[in-house]
């Protein structure tokens, strides 16, 4: 990695078939990556447990986002953020087919 970069590009290369993450940037107890999902989910049963905490920003498409402690959703749409709580458990309930969601 050089030390800069582009949000967005490439995002062309990552639509169609699976969700696609990388990583940006990576310090002792600190990493930004990049997720570009196309219409992907979790698997149903599925809910991620993390022993570490996440901060979560949408850039561009739509997704939402399914807490096991909240009875809905949360739809987020570019600009929204999250922060999530280690083991706070919590699934990628739908993101948009119709466009990259980073």
């Amino acid at each position: 990695m050089n030390g800069s970069g582009n949000l967005f590009a490439g995002l062309a290369e990552a639509t169609g078939g699976s969700e696609r993450f990388e990583e940006l940037l990576v310090r002792p107890g600190f990493r930004v990556e990049r997720i570009t999902s196309t219409g992907q989910a979790s698997p149903p049963g599925f809910w991620y447990d993390q022993d570490v905490a996440e901060w979560v920003l949408l850039l561009s498409g739509a997704a939402q986002i399914q807490f096991e402690d909240e009875a809905e959703p949360r739809c987020l749409v570019p600009g929204d953020w999250l922060d999530i709580a280690a083991h706070r458990r919590h699934r990628v309930k739908w993101t948009d087919p119709a466009q990259a969601s980073v």
